[in-house]
């Protein structure tokens, strides 16, 4: 940018990257553009640290994605998975290398902004979006985006990344569609300490009595992250089934100290990622794993991503150029987390019909087991499972094929 441009846009308090939202999708994204030098404004409505409803499970490719320097803030490290069929057929499997790691989100958060502002980035909370304008009398030039709070203030930059969640104003302006919508209820539960040394170490994961649903337990500590998800429409049998849950593990009678819920959004294969020069990541792309519907390791992921193009399309002087760098991000973001997402698709589709046959698999099976462990660890990913694993192609294509079983599929051994 020359100096004549620059002071120009200092007269006009332009920024080269807004940001609209602060979680691990927006803190990336700013991190990525202020590590290129830009000037990045990175926008929260909430305060920080704020509580966010996620299990908080930190895998692999979330570690890899992580800014350098960053130390995770690890409540437990996970080295057992119990695994259940709507509490039957129970298996604990172990490894001795750390499958993932655990972290309370309002300080993953917090530590994320925090290396975004040492790289540069300036934080403003408190401040909610109501829209954004690409054309009109609040938009000085074609190369400019205005970002309009409520209240009427108007922020100006060259390109703008919606980092704003799963009901996202920006992802609306894009015109983000998705094909899947899920329902999480999510209770944070303190425990006495011989219930915490229990789990120490260890998580569950409970395939679900409705279609496409599980639940999990996560110990963080003193306390105990006990979800359950399924399908939108299905409110009251996910409120039941995860007061089920909490029954028959025995933690009934402890008081919750917070109870959530939240939905999560898969985008369709055909949503745009990007219009003119704003870009949508993290849940506000509707981008996570469609089978687990694990969402951190995608945030971080294609919030740098967004960031990186996002100085590219600051830098951008005409509609073509605009359009190209646009056009790139997508292609990345596709070529590596859309092919996950396609193949978590397809798992998601033989889960709901044969949840029996995860169950077996992953607690009878030992290639399912390491390809289980190796995912979380992050040395492979379900994409690269596929495409390595002639056979693991040919058996989601089987499985793709056959009908839904009836009743009881399997019965492993206690």
């Amino acid at each position: 940018m020359s100096s004549e441009n620059s002071s120009a846009d200092d007269v006009q308090r332009v920024w080269d990257v807004v940001v609209v939202g602060a979680g691990p999708a927006g803190a990336s994204a700013a991190y990525a553009a202020a590590v290129a030098g830009r000037r990045v404004l990175l926008l929260e409505k909430a305060e920080l640290p704020r509580y966010k409803t996620c299990g908080g499970g930190i895998i692999g490719p979330s570690r890899d994605a992580l800014p350098p320097g960053f130390e995770l803030p690890l409540r437990d490290r996970v080295h057992a998975v119990t695994f259940s069929s709507n509490g039957r057929f129970t298996r604990t499997r172990r490894s001795k290398q750390m499958l993932f790691g655990l972290i309370n989100r309002p300080e993953f958060d917090q530590q994320l902004v925090e290396h975004a502002q040492k790289a540069g980035a300036e934080l403003r909370t408190g401040v909610t979006v109501q829209r954004v304008e690409q054309h009109g009398s609040a938009v000085p030039d074609r190369r400019t985006v205005a970002v309009i709070l409520q209240g009427g203030e108007v922020l100006l930059a060259r390109a703008v990344v919606g980092a704003d969640g799963s009901a996202s104003r920006i992802g609306a302006h894009v015109g983000v569609k998705v094909d899947h919508v899920d329902l999480g209820l999510e209770v944070e539960i303190p425990v006495p300490e011989t219930v915490a040394e229990d789990w120490k170490g260890r998580v569950l994961l409970d395939w679900g009595p409705m279609p496409g649903s599980y639940g999990w337990v996560f110990p963080k500590g003193d306390t105990l992250t006990v979800g359950v998800i399924s399908a939108r429409g299905e409110g009251a049998a996910t409120k039941r089934y995860l007061e089920e849950f909490v029954g028959r593990l025995g933690l009934a009678g402890f008081e919750p100290s917070i109870s959530s819920g939240h939905l999560t959004r898969c985008r369709a294969d055909d949503s745009p990622l990007s219009r003119g020069r704003v870009l949508v990541c993290g849940d506000a792309a509707g981008l996570l794993e469609p089978w687990t519907r694990e969402g951190i390791s995608f945030a971080l992921r294609s919030g740098r991503l967004a960031g990186e193009w996002a100085v590219r399309i600051a830098e951008a002087h005409d509609a073509v150029d605009t359009r190209r760098q646009a056009l790139n991000y997508a292609f990345a973001v596709k070529a590596g987390l859309g092919v996950e997402m396609s193949v978590g698709k397809r798992l998601l589709t033989v889960f709901e019909r044969r949840p029996g046959l995860f169950h077996a698999a992953l607690t009878s099976f030992r290639p399912a087991w390491r390809a289980f462990k190796e995912i979380t660890q992050g040395a492979t990913s379900l994409g690269e499972i596929v495409r390595t694993y002639p056979v693991a192609q040919r058996a989601l294509t089987a499985l793709d094929r056959r009908p839904a079983a009836t009743g009881d599929e399997v019965s492993p051994s206690q």
